[in-house]
């Protein structure tokens, strides 16, 4: 196998080597059993432990207050958009959503098909480039949840804290999850996709408090009832298996580093490598404005498109992989999730440096 390189991916992002490696033996003979992790049956008693492990784990990191269930659901984080709004509004019910993003602009159309959404704030005419402070927007006191997004990927903005509205708070977290402690108390649904910070793709975490289980209205078909899943313990059909196993391990890897304390500690240390980077010399500049800067997507600009797509290039040619920024906006991105190591943001850091200077 040559070298691995340094992936900047925006997901599927970089995993665990030491997950990437336990998966590999597990795949083929999971605990010296013969069998292979992906052939276990999802009723048998081995797939049920690593089920209720990674249960306990995601519990035990988050600090999930015993009213919430936790499920393990499929069709991406971009179901939630309409499974959200199906389970919780109808007819004459209102809902608040932040508008930051690619992501929370296609929640909101998707929202729109099921009840009356107020749309409180929108940095679009700004191309994203912030999120907002508590006194930009207000919630309606009739308004069933206010719905953001805390990460925008293809920004890199993040909310720095979360809303203190008195509002029930329904929050994507599928690239910031498990990065920086949350009280979950605070929210009636967190969800995530698990290829940034979790896992392989395939699964979908949603953490639901107990009592929004019984909200949907009888017409909401089974499957996407939450219901449904939280009465079967995410096993009403066959879950995604294998990707559920990993996040279990990720989660462990999280664990040993000293959860989620030890993991935030290495995040802001890596994001202000790079941002120091940026903010050294004119010929970098970041898109968010600086109290709205992620520690998870670091998006930023060169001089010209032509230098954009040379940089790209090249810092892939010395292993520096998955740098172009998202079509919408062009520019370069540096994703830099939980498993993403410091040596490549230090490499990465050099190359900066050695690019400016022979091309300023």
């Amino acid at each position: 196998m040559p070298e691995r390189i340094y992936n900047f991916s925006p997901g599927p992002a970089t995993l665990p080597y030491s997950v990437l490696q336990e998966a590999a033996t597990d795949i083929v003979n999971y605990n010296d059993k013969g069998i292979g992790l992906i052939e276990l049956s999802h009723r048998s008693k081995e797939f049920m432990a690593i089920a209720d492990e990674t249960d306990r784990l995601i519990r035990q990191l988050l600090g999930v207050p015993d009213n919430y269930k936790v499920l393990f659901l499929q069709g991406g984080a971009s179901s939630q958009f309409f499974m959200i709004p199906m389970n919780l509004l109808g007819p004459g019910k209102k809902a608040t959503y932040l508008n930051t993003g690619t992501w929370s602009k296609k929640a909101i159309k998707e929202a729109k098909l099921f009840g009356d959404i107020e749309v409180a704030y929108s940095s679009e005419d700004q191309s994203f480039n912030r999120v907002p402070t508590d006194g930009e927007y207000s919630v309606s006191e009739q308004s069933e949840y206010l719905y953001f997004v805390t990460n925008n990927t293809i920004y890199g903005t993040q909310f720095p804290h979360m809303p203190d509205k008195n509002a029930l708070l329904i929050a994507d977290m599928s690239s910031d999850i498990f990065s920086r402690p949350v009280d979950v108390s605070k929210f009636g649904i967190i969800f995530a996709g698990a290829q940034k910070n979790m896992g392989p793709a395939g699964v979908t975490l949603v953490i639901i408090r107990e009592d929004l289980l019984d909200r949907a209205a009888e017409t909401v078909p089974t499957m996407l009832k939450y219901k449904t899943h939280a009465d079967k313990d995410s096993m009403f059909n066959t879950p995604p298996c294998f990707p559920i196993y990993c996040v279990g391990r990720v989660m462990n890897w999280l664990k040993e580093l000293g959860g989620i304390p030890g993991i935030e500690k290495i995040n802001q240390e890596k994001a202000a490598l790079l941002y120091s980077a940026i903010d050294s010399t004119d010929f970098y500049r970041g898109h968010a404005e600086k109290d709205s800067r992620s520690l998870m997507n670091v998006a930023f600009n060169l001089p010209t498109p032509e230098l954009e797509a040379q940089f790209i290039a090249e810092a892939a040619a010395v292993g520096l992989d998955g740098l172009k920024g998202h079509r919408s906006i062009g520019g370069c991105r540096a994703s830099i999730y939980n498993a993403f190591p410091r040596e490549g943001v230090e490499k990465l850091v050099d190359f900066m440096a050695d690019f400016a200077k022979n091309n300023g």
